[in-house]
């Protein structure tokens, strides 16, 4: 729904609606990269509104976030024991967001965040069956047979895995690194395969959910996704 430059400018705490039409008039505000005038409106659901190049952030905007976390921190927005949480690497974001799923406390790498409770769970509901890449480092190595059964499903808690996809991307002696790409979200499910299969995950590090990649974000920090990669992931959901 559009409301008034002015009115917009104020919710955000950027400015009074008197100082947000000085604002204005000196062209400082921006809606989708373009100048505003005085009279505009916007609408903050489908608009991009910046203040000096910096774009506002508006009461009950829907965030959406890719955070690298890193090995130590617990998947939770606080924790009684005093341990790291993933909260911690996103106090600067502008509005409170939590997890889409959980990466378990030993495990690295992307781990999508929202405030939109509707998206999150459509992405984490375990009928989505949406993919998650993980790279495993294993000990000692492993073999065609252990690919197959990893594969095929691993009877674990009294209950077979769902179908994986598992390719090495690297052997050597005493060490394989491994890609597996998960359909099901069950609780440490690669570590419980794993060690069903008598190896041991030296470390395992989550490089995809759906369509949205790691790639090179650095660990500990987060970014934004874009409308693209939303829309990917809830059309992943519904795949």
């Amino acid at each position: 729904m559009k409301s008034r430059l002015q009115k917009l400018l104020a919710q955000a705490g950027a400015a009074s609606r008197r100082k947000a039409e000085e604002l204005i008039l000196q062209g400082r505000v921006a809606v989708n990269g373009r100048p505003a005038k005085l009279g505009d409106s916007a609408d903050p659901q489908k608009d991009q509104i910046a203040l000096d190049g910096q774009r506002l952030r508006l009461e009950g905007e829907k965030l959406y976030l890719a955070l690298h976390k890193p090995r130590g921190f617990v998947t939770t927005m606080e924790d009684e024991r005093g341990r790291r949480c993933v909260a911690q690497l996103v106090a600067d974001v502008p509005g409170r967001v939590y997890p889409v799923g959980r990466l378990d406390k030993d495990s690295e790498g992307l781990l999508i965040m929202t405030n939109d409770g509707a998206f999150a769970n459509a992405v984490a509901h375990p009928k989505s069956h949406v993919a998650k890449t993980y790279r495993v480092t294993l000990r000692p190595g492993v073999n065609e047979e252990q690919l197959v059964q990893i594969s095929t499903g691993i009877l674990i808690d009294g209950k077979m895995t769902a179908p994986a996809k598992a390719r090495v991307l690297e052997q050597q002696q005493g060490r394989a690194v491994v890609e597996i790409v998960l359909y099901e979200g069950r609780n440490r499910e690669i570590r419980k395969m794993c060690e069903a299969l008598g190896l041991e995950v030296a470390r395992l590090k989550r490089t995809a959910v759906g369509p949205v990649r790691l790639a090179m974000l650095p660990q500990g920090r987060w970014r934004e996704l874009s409308k693209e990669e939303v829309k990917a992931l809830l059309a992943a959901s519904k795949a």
